[in-house]
Formats: C-alpha cells, sequence, structure tokens
C-alpha cells in the first residue's frame, strides 16, 4: 500500500544539506521541499561564498530550517556526519540527505520515504540508471564513470542488487542510524560507499528507487583527479576490510573455506608454473608433462573455488530489514 504525502505528517522527517559553494541553489532547494518534512538541517561546511547569509534568511522565513556551522572544511561526509547527529537530537525517525547543489529532485521524496515507513528497507537511495530516456541527458563520460565505479563499490560493499550504489540521495530508519559508528564514517566523497560498507555489516536491507538525474549547469566541487587517485585505494581497503571481517570475524562459511583454499592454490599455481617455466626454457628443455599439469590444475582448481566463494557472497545481500514498520 502506497503511502500517502499526508500521511508523512505523522512522521517526525528530517532532511540534511550539506553545503559548499551552493549560494546559487541552496534558496531554492529549501523551498521545494515538502511541507511534512519537519525539520531543514543545513550544514555549512565553511563555504567561503554567501551560502551561509542565504540560509540564515531562510531561517527567518521557515521555522523549520536549522543553519549549523563548521569552522574549517570537513568534506561532504564531515558535514553530513554533523547533520545526521544533530537530526538524532532531535528524535528524527528517517532522516534524509538531498545536496544543496539542485541535482536532486524533491518529488521523488515520497519514494525514498515509503519502503522505510512501510518496513520494507531500512535505506533507501536513488537510482539513475533506470530511466533510460533520463540516462541519454547525462554526459557521456560521467555515465561511463558512474558504471564503472559502480561495479568496483558494489564488489566492495557487498549490495550486489544496488544499480547506483555512489548515488547521495539517501534516506535512513533512524533507529539503523543510531547504530552506525558514525566517527568511522569517511569524511570525503567516498562518505556514501562508505556509509554502505558500514550498512552490509550491520545487515541492513537497502532498495534502490528509480528516479531521472538532473544536470542544471550547476558547479561541481568533486576533484576528478583526485577521486581517482583516492576511490581505488579505499575501495580496495574496504572491500578486503569487508571480507575479513563478514567470513572470518562475524561468521566462518563454506565462502570462508573456498576463499582459504582457492587463493593458495590459484597463487601457488601461477607462482610455480612461471618459476618451472623460466627454468626449463633458460636450459632450452620441454618440461615434463607432470610439471605442466601441477601448476594448471592448481590454477583451476583455485578458480573453480573462488568462483564459488563469489557465488556465496552474490547470495548474501541482506533481505530482512532490521527495523519494523512504523
Amino acid at each position: 500500500m502506497k503511502t500517502s504525502p499526508s500521511d508523512f505528517r505523522k512522521y517526525n522527517i528530517a532532511v540534511v544539506i550539506p553545503c559548499y559553494r551552493v549560494e546559487r541553489e541552496i534558496g531554492s532547494v529549501i523551498k521545494n521541499l515538502p511541507r511534512y518534512v519537519r525539520h531543514i538541517i543545513v550544514v555549512d561546511d565553511a563555504s567561503p561564498d554567501g551560502t551561509a547569509e542565504l540560509v540564515t534568511k531562510e531561517v527567518k522565513r521557515d521555522p523549520r530550517v536549522i543553519l549549523l556551522k563548521h569552522k574549517k572544511n570537513m568534506g561532504v561526509g564531515g558535514a553530513m556526519i554533523t547533520g545526521y547527529q544533530h537530526a538524532l537530537e532531535l528524535d528524527a525517525q528517517i532522516v534524509v540527505k538531498i545536496d544543496g547543489d539542485g541535482q536532486m529532485d524533491t518529488t521523488y521524496l515520497a519514494d525514498l520515504l515509503t519502503p522505510l515507513i512501510q518496513g520494507e528497507a531500512d535505506y533507501a537511495k536513488g537510482n539513475r540508471f533506470r530511466d533510460f530516456q533520463a540516462l541519454q541527458k547525462m554526459p557521456f563520460v560521467r555515465r561511463v564513470g558512474n558504471l564503472g565505479l559502480g561495479f568496483l563499490s558494489k564488489a566492495a560493499i557487498g549490495y550486489w542488487n544496488l544499480f547506483d550504489p555512489t548515488n547521495g540521495y539517501v534516506a535512513i530508519n533512524a533507529r539503523v542510524l543510531a547504530q552506525l559508528p558514525l566517527d568511522k564514517l569517511d569524511r570525503s566523497y567516498f562518505f556514501e560507499t562508505s556509509m554502505l560498507s558500514h550498512l552490509y555489516l550491520l545487515g541492513a536491507v537497502v532498495r534502490d528507487i528509480p528516479m531521472p538525474a538532473r544536470y542544471l549547469g550547476e558547479r561541481s566541487n568533486l576533484s576528478i583527479r583526485k577521486t581517482l587517485l583516492e576511490f581505488p585505494l579505499k575501495l580496495t581497503r574496504t572491500f578486503f576490510r569487508r571480507i575479513v571481517l563478514k567470513y572470518f570475524i562475524y561468521e566462518f562459511s563454506m565462502a570462508s573455506i573456498y576463499t582459504l583454499a582457492g587463493i593458495p592454490l590459484f597463487l601457488f599455481g601461477i607462482i610455480f608454473g612461471i618459476v618451472k617455466w623460466i627454468d626449463y626454457a633458460s636450459r632450452n628443455v620441454p618440461a615434463p608433462t607432470g610439471t605442466v599439469m601441477l601448476p594448471t590444475l592448481s590454477v583451476l582448481v583455485g578458480i573453480q573455488f573462488l568462483i564459488a566463494a563469489i557465488e556465496i557472497d552474490l547470495r548474501s545481500t541482506p533481505r530482512e530489514p532490521l527495523s519494523p514498520p512504523f
């Protein structure tokens, strides 16, 4: 059953807006938020423009607006952590993240809230890749980059069912938010991925909500060079952290056994094969059949074990929400 917008007034819904260099867009973002939103928490992340002054005017106009200021720039993650903590202090039941640059259509806010209210998910997020016509409007380089980064992010965080894991238009059940170690979340643009990695280990159910991307000529504060340097390292660290915690600390399953057997067999086959190939090639003599077959079989069996472990991992996405319906 779909929840009507009028029903949303019954819930304590807070919206957190991290702001940095968004003086041209922040006013319209605040004004476009539905009336059922009870708290609008704007976090000025030491923005050097007139963002804070514009929000101060909105505070006088709209009593729902709360302005929090950082003395120094903490990154989008740092701003969100400040906003999340304040939302919990306000006893919010659902907390939504909306960027201040106007790229997130507030008409889809109800779609994010519904699965949380009905107890179908603990965390809902936007998915820009379900609307083909809207997807065509996305710049080609950005589209390819998002798809590639999205796949690597899914492998790192474990939510293989998500199509747009890097999307920042999200809503979370406050009961689940209160269980997250906010102080351990990434402060940079890796924040959304860091959040999902912690939600996975917590066992939270995440729901994709189809919605089109909007590009209205806003200036992006994302450094492409810095992202290309930082994201691969952070994704790699997140992947290994998840595998170790999920399959060797929190539980020990067949995936753990397949991984423990598959990696040594695969590496042994590769290393042994290379060493023997160099040895026999340097002497210009053919390698015995047994010497050829040993590393070959080792590699093949190792790959089969790793494929089995991956298959189990693909089926391990959380499916039972942590929180009941409101």
